[in-house]
């Protein structure tokens, strides 16, 4: 086999296993200029995993769904997003505990929001809801308490 006939073979190769997508392709040259391509489609019964930012993302849709419902711009949900990202990182089970701050809100004592629901420990909507009433009572919207978190380090 010549060199330029082996490095046909291995580029096909690569370009079939590179284009994979579900389909495993298996390419080689044999006589003459045209390669054989042969293909085969695998399957699996594997469940694929969830990913560990659905439930960060899933919180985001919401939170940017109650400032829809609120009126409120774009703006104002970019500014939420900074702020909670900071306290929490949108993790709703976050827990500080130098300050006993908890939730996506970081609400302060966490017992607060039982206010909004009975479900408040678990429940990221029940945080959401409750984080967006506290913000629009103090500071009117999230830009507002953004601007007050980047000056003192707190909101």
């Amino acid at each position: 086999m010549d060199s330029k006939r082996t490095l046909r073979i291995t580029l096909v190769a690569v370009a079939g296993i590179t284009a994979f997508s579900g389909t495993v392709t298996t390419a080689w040259a044999e006589t003459g200029d045209a390669p054989v391509v042969k293909t085969g489609v695998w399957r699996t019964s594997a469940k694929p995993k969830v990913a560990a930012g659905d439930a960060k993302s899933r919180s985001k849709g919401f939170a940017l769904n109650q400032v829809v419902q609120r009126s409120w711009p774009l703006r104002e949900f970019h500014c939420l997003d900074n702020l909670w990202t900071r306290e929490s990182n949108w993790n709703h089970r976050a827990h500080n505990s130098s300050s006993g701050a908890y939730g996506i809100p970081q609400a302060l004592p966490a017992g607060k929001m039982r206010g909004a629901g009975r479900d408040w420990r678990h429940n990221p909507e029940t945080q959401i809801r409750w984080g967006l009433a506290y913000i629009k009572g103090r500071y009117g919207k999230p830009c507002g308490a953004w601007g007050h978190f980047r000056s003192h380090n707190w909101y």
